[in-house]
């Protein structure tokens, strides 16, 4: 699991579903209880609602395993592109190309949790040298084997006193649960909740929990969760999108268990050669690749609507339509192009950036005109975005034509 403080816990997860959510709605649940299929376990009948109850009163603390993330969101290879679109080189560049890999394509993860306050993840991609993020009490480390670079912090422990309670499995970016936490946000009136039969997953017998969207126009077709039967932790998460295919997220334990780890598992020591930063506890900085310090983004602000909050650049923030289909608008400052936006008749990348950055936003972007004038569409298998020729943005899981509809006013 990857290190958190109370605020970090608060977080939308870096590989979460990107749709506006609301409060889980009992109401809207379906009843229809889980019947086995051949092959899969005969587990005793149990409810949509009664599963969401199982998933939100699991408390696990302690756990390891190892789980695979296979995304496919239909983008060009990121691989390489952290310097030239973070605008970075050197330790910070290959990090946040590390993090971009991670978007796309089959990766592992080796994670471990005992409580709020020792936990590990490390991507273990037999390509790739090895990245980790450690947090043992109060001492959090990053680790970046491409840069042969480390950072050390402290962080006050996150013990009862902290908010939300102590800190579980839920934590970990890109895992299950995680995942899940964030699917079962998105529930409300425009949302079908089900259960499907039942599974095997990691060796352990589960529950298939359906999600999916009651309206039409969103790029998210359903979510399937596979939750443990026996403590409801989430064990797998998988999201198909309407258009058909493979799963554009896959993320699944592969192998997991629930005893207590060796207290080893959360020691770090830099290896030879490493140079160690030493980050102030009081002035968080960037660990390798920009994560912020502490592997715990601060909670972003709220706008009108409980959006999370903005950039500055885009303080004009309003949320068109409900559901699985809304979608955000984006203004700059009075009006003018948000900073680093495209502009002019095409997406141009950042004044001397490689040519490859910009092939990467031109096999992203389409041309559309409207009522509203022309802009550019940026197009992946979940979320579009919209990116006006003067200067606003609208983005959401929603179809390219939706978004044309927005921003010619008929949403």
């Amino acid at each position: 699991m990857a290190p958190n403080d109370s605020a970090g816990r608060r977080r939308t997860a870096r590989y979460a579903v990107p749709v506006a959510v609301a409060g889980v709605a009992a109401a809207t649940i379906g009843l229809v209880p889980a019947l086995a299929a051949s092959g899969d376990p005969e587990l005793p009948g149990i409810t949509a609602q009664q599963l969401v109850e199982k998933i939100a009163a699991s408390d696990v603390q302690q756990l390891s395993g190892t789980v695979k993330v296979t995304t496919d969101l239909g983008l060009p290879s990121l691989a390489g592109l952290g310097g030239d679109l973070g605008g970075g080189q050197g330790a910070e560049g290959d990090g946040i190309g590390k993090l971009l890999e991670l978007a796309s394509g089959t990766h592992t993860l080796r994670v471990a949790a005992d409580g709020p306050d020792k936990q590990r993840l490390t991507v273990v991609d037999a390509a790739s040298a090895e990245y980790s993020l450690v947090r043992n009490g109060k001492d959090v480390w990053a680790y970046d084997g491409a840069s042969k670079e480390a950072v050390h912090s402290t962080e006050p422990g996150s013990g009862s006193g902290s908010e939300g309670g102590a800190a579980g499995p839920s934590e970990l970016p890109a895992t299950p649960k995680d995942l899940a936490d964030q699917a079962l946000k998105a529930v409300d009136a425009t949302t079908s909740v089900t259960v499907d039969g039942t599974a095997r997953i990691a060796g352990r017998d589960a529950y298939q929990l359906v999600i999916k969207p009651r309206q039409s126009g969103s790029t998210i077709g359903s979510i399937k969760v596979a939750v443990d039967a026996d403590n409801g932790v989430p064990l797998k998460f998988t999201l198909t999108p309407s258009g058909g295919g493979k799963a554009a997220i896959d993320a699944g334990f592969t192998k997991v268990d629930f005893a207590k780890p060796d207290a080893s598992t959360f020691d770090f020591t830099p290896p030879k050669g490493v140079k160690v930063t030493e980050e102030p506890a009081e002035a968080p900085g960037k660990v390798p690749g920009g994560v912020p310090g502490g592997f715990a983004d601060k909670a972003p602000g709220k706008v009108p609507g409980g959006a999370p909050g903005a950039p500055e650049e885009f303080e004009g923030l309003n949320v068109i339509g409900e559901g699985w289909t809304s979608i955000a608008r984006l203004t700059g400052p009075g009006g003018d192009i948000p900073s680093g936006a495209p502009t002019g008749s095409a997406a141009e990348a950042p004044s001397g950036a490689p040519a490859e950055a910009q092939k990467f936003l031109d096999a992203l972007g389409d041309k559309v005109t409207g009522s509203f004038g022309s802009g550019t569409v940026f197009k992946s298998r979940l979320v579009n975005a919209l990116l006006t020729d003067d200067g606003k943005v609208y983005v959401g899981a929603v179809t390219p034509e939706a978004l044309v509809d927005a921003a010619n006013g008929r949403k």
